[in-house]
């Protein structure tokens, strides 16, 4: 019996699951159009890099920089995740900017902050503050 996958089912994968190069080649152009479109550098993309036992490394060459980004035996969240933050480094951003930045790319490749898990902050506080002696 053959059995017809739902339309959910097919297009991006979920965060748990592995990358794949078509996944990595879309989320590259939508990475850099965004870059470019606040005016930033918008880095050029590669897999895997060129240094052996590294997930991304970056390099620089005249106005340009190119990230590169192991894929094989890695989620597809952790891959994303090297690819945001290589367009923070190549434009060397700092917070609050970076920050606002990486949220902005998570949204733009359709990960926003509900689908990606979220890293506590030292200064996020939520409730009243209580001093404990």
């Amino acid at each position: 019996m053959a059995v017809t996958p739902c339309v959910h089912d097919v297009g991006m994968s979920s965060p748990a699951t592995a990358a794949s190069t078509v996944e990595f080649a879309a989320a590259a152009r939508t990475l850099t159009r965004e870059a470019r479109r606040r005016g930033l550098v918008g880095p050029s993309y590669r897999c895997p890099p060129r240094l052996v036992g590294v997930d991304r490394t970056l390099r620089r060459h005249g106005d340009g920089v190119v990230v590169s980004v192991r894929l094989r035996g890695r989620p597809w969240v952790a891959v994303l995740a090297d690819m945001i933050e290589g367009v923070v480094v190549a434009n060397r951003l700092q917070p609050p900017h970076a920050d606002r930045l990486r949220n902005e790319l998570w949204a733009a490749t359709g990960m926003g902050a509900v689908d990606r898990p979220e890293r506590a902050h030292p200064r996020d506080v939520t409730g009243p503050i209580r001093r404990v002696a």
